[in-house]
């Protein structure tokens, strides 16, 4: 590890002077995207109500800002940009990978289970 921290995010566009600058840049980030999260949860946009890949595009944008928000927290503050690059690689690739894989199973069970309500042919009660 190195004994310096890296001061910028947005891979250099926002460089900060000191670590606490940095923190707050990082919390107003965050913030921000949870900002939008809500704001999109609340209103729910008509255009975004479309299905891609047997979801609506709104849960897919819920689930890519739930990752981005989860990554950039292990960047940041777990200080994995300061580690080796294939401890960076183990770390991230697994989380993603089992994020997307969690996702899919969940998809592909709800999917089973909403076909079975909806054709009115039920063996089990849940």
């Amino acid at each position: 590890m190195a004994d310096t921290h890296n001061l910028a995010i947005f891979r250099g566009a926002l460089k900060f002077k000191t670590n606490k600058d940095k923190i707050w840049g990082v919390l107003i980030l965050l913030s921000v995207i949870t900002a939008i999260e809500v704001v999109l949860g609340i209103y729910k946009p008509e255009v975004l109500m479309g299905y891609i890949a047997g979801m609506k595009i709104l849960n897919w944008i819920f689930i890519i800002l739930t990752v981005v928000k989860a990554y950039y927290i292990a960047w940041d503050f777990m200080h994995l940009r300061d580690e080796a690059s294939g401890l960076r690689r183990a770390i991230v690739w697994t989380g993603i990978f089992l994020i997307s894989y969690l996702t899919f199973i969940l998809l592909t069970e709800g999917g089973y289970i909403e076909n079975v309500y909806s054709s009115g042919y039920i063996t089990h009660d849940f």
